[in-house]
């Protein structure tokens, strides 16, 4: 298989497309970021990479705060648009026409057509270069009831999440496998008469 060879740069893709609100000084809020993920299970952190030219930086830098609010395939326009628009110039919630309501732990807004939204607080900023990584402690966690199953299981896959890939938008595909699959035994199937084949 031929391949070429690039100058390095990001190629990890696909990632989650998320909002991010903040609150400083009295101003909420809202950024679209892709550099987000896990980095750490026990305890729980999280991460995103923001540009310090950004207006939400000095805010979440200050307030030392800030909400990961997952997006969907109904909240795609809403997405970009939060992340080509200054929050120094319009007010992102009125003009997205997204719904305000306050986080529990945190003093940062959330957005309510968000699935889920996760409450950070920053533990460490990390200046890389071109952006500045907040690594932080997730504090709480909001999930719509909507999504919730008789089990008690979270069901995430049903809010169609949107994920970002060199620029583009897209919604997830069918389920191809879970956790662990490649190397599970087959259960053996049972005859009508109950014993094994």
């Amino acid at each position: 298989m031929a391949k070429t060879s690039w100058k390095p740069g990001n190629m990890i893709y696909p990632l989650p497309a998320v909002m991010v609100t903040c609150r400083d000084k009295g101003q909420d809020n809202i950024i679209t970021i892709a550099w987000t993920g896990t980095i750490c299970t026990n305890p729980p952190m999280t991460y995103i990479s923001v540009r310090p030219e950004r207006h939400s930086y000095e805010m979440i830098k200050n307030s030392g705060e800030f909400v990961i609010n997952l997006t969907t395939k109904q909240l795609t326009r809403a997405t970009d648009f939060c992340g080509v628009r200054s929050g120094r110039d319009v007010d992102k919630f009125k003009e997205a026409r997204l719904t305000k309501e306050e986080a529990q732990v945190v003093d940062a807004p959330i957005i309510a057509e968000s699935p889920v939204n996760i409450e950070c607080k920053v533990e460490k900023i990390v200046p890389l270069g071109s952006h500045h990584m907040f690594m932080a402690k997730v504090v709480n966690i909001m999930v719509d009831d909507d999504y919730m199953e008789d089990n008690g299981r979270f069901a995430l896959e049903k809010t169609n999440p949107l994920i970002y890939s060199h620029g583009g938008y897209y919604e997830t595909g069918k389920k191809l496998g879970t956790f662990g699959y490649s190397v599970r035994k087959k259960k053996k199937r049972k005859k009508p008469n109950g014993r094994k084949k």
